[in-house]
């Protein structure tokens, strides 16, 4: 597939957190309906069933899953809420094995007021510490990068190169980067990452969205492909020139589809997803 060619819908997956209200059976049932057979898994959609039923009703269903969302959350002012994070984040691997992810999508975490720099060491430790877990579960673990408006609260991690630098200090093979657009559109450097992160088989993610000129707040806002402003085609050229081979992840968080009935919600993200991805 070039970067001129329009998407099918073979490397399609969708985020459960996209569609807000519906259940993981429904969200199930809603994508196959589309002809999307990937879907990225949200946490707090396995609560009503576990992770092991609810693998089994996403090998049923054919599903393909791309990633659990989301792992990470590491820094913390003292021990005890450190630890409480890894044991979090030991849970996560448990669970994307029982669903069959491919990898869990690490948000690493801020704490207002703690210097950037102390924050990235906590994730960056606390991560080292899990790697032995993950790839015993076969299940990678892939940093994204937040854009720099959650610097403070959120996530630490706001570059590409802030990724990839902890991707070098750990050098671990089932540690690697999930790009999502929403965040690194921006980036005069996102190219060159982007390679980088290819030629070392740190590209583990691709999430697709679209950024709104006019962006009505900053957490739910985001815009559904064609929406906005990012040029979405040329940033897919760029994974797949750099050896990305999977999902195409859409990840959408508004207040105004979410407000719609998501039947036929669903339906513009195909028609999106075909004409702009």
């Amino acid at each position: 597939m070039s970067s001129e060619s329009h998407a099918d819908l073979t490397r399609c997956a969708i985020h459960t957190q996209t569609t807000k209200s519906w259940s993981l059976a429904e969200c199930i049932e809603g994508y196959s309906a589309i002809g999307v057979k990937g879907i990225s898994v949200w946490r707090h959609t396995l609560e009503p069933m576990g992770a092991k039923a609810a693998g089994k009703m996403l090998r049923d269903a054919g599903m393909h899953v791309p990633a659990l969302v989301r792992g990470g959350f590491f820094p913390a002012t003292d021990v005890a809420a450190r630890q409480k994070a890894m044991d979090i984040n030991r849970a996560c691997i448990d669970e994307a094995y029982n669903i069959g992810a491919e990898m869990i999508v690490l948000v690493v975490g801020a704490v207002p007021g703690m210097p950037l720099e102390e924050g990235r060491k906590q994730a960056a430790d606390c991560i080292d510490e899990l790697l032995d877990d993950a790839q015993a579960a076969k299940v990678k673990l892939a940093i994204e990068p937040l854009h720099p408006m959650y610097a403070a609260d959120k996530s630490c991690i706001n570059r590409m190169a802030d990724a990839r630098a902890m991707c070098e200090q750990i050098a671990h093979p089932w540690l690697g980067i999930a790009v999502d657009v929403y965040h690194v559109w921006w980036d005069p450097d996102l190219k060159s990452q982007i390679e980088w992160a290819g030629k070392h088989g740190r590209l583990f993610g691709f999430h697709v969205c679209d950024w709104r000129v006019e962006t009505r707040h900053m957490l739910t806002d985001r815009g559904l492909m064609g929406d906005g402003c990012i040029d979405l085609r040329k940033i897919r050229g760029w994974m797949e020139t750099a050896g990305f081979k999977g999902f195409n992840e859409v990840e959408v968080f508004s207040e105004q589809y979410w407000g719609m009935d998501q039947s036929e919600y669903v339906k513009l993200i195909r028609q999106a997803y075909l004409e702009h991805v």
